[in-house]
């Protein structure tokens, strides 16, 4: 499964947001079911962030919330408030 945790961040929280977030990416690499983590920039938004991560499963990407509350909780007001766990349906790979 997909996580995606959206972030509007202001330009001059830049370099704070991006210290956290690597933090978080940090707490959440070390938990059970994780696969891969990245954070990205819009291209043509800079002030719009996703913090994206994958996992064996649904149940793996919620537990491990719990346990980087703590690290997230800096940038809560930052968090754009919407679902952020997706179920894979279709998977490409490059042959």
């Amino acid at each position: 499964m997909l996580a995606l945790i959206r972030y509007s961040v202001p330009d001059s929280q830049t370099e704070e947001f991006t210290a956290h977030a690597r933090e978080i990416l940090d707490v959440l690499a070390a938990q059970p079911g994780y696969v891969s983590g990245r954070l990205g920039r819009a291209a043509d938004e800079p002030a719009l962030w996703a913090l994206v991560s994958e996992w064996e499963g649904a149940g793996f990407y919620r537990r491990a919330l719990s346990a980087a509350r703590m690290a997230m909780y800096p940038l809560m007001t930052l968090m754009i408030n919407e679902p952020s766990a997706f179920e894979v349906v279709q998977e490409t790979t490059r042959p």
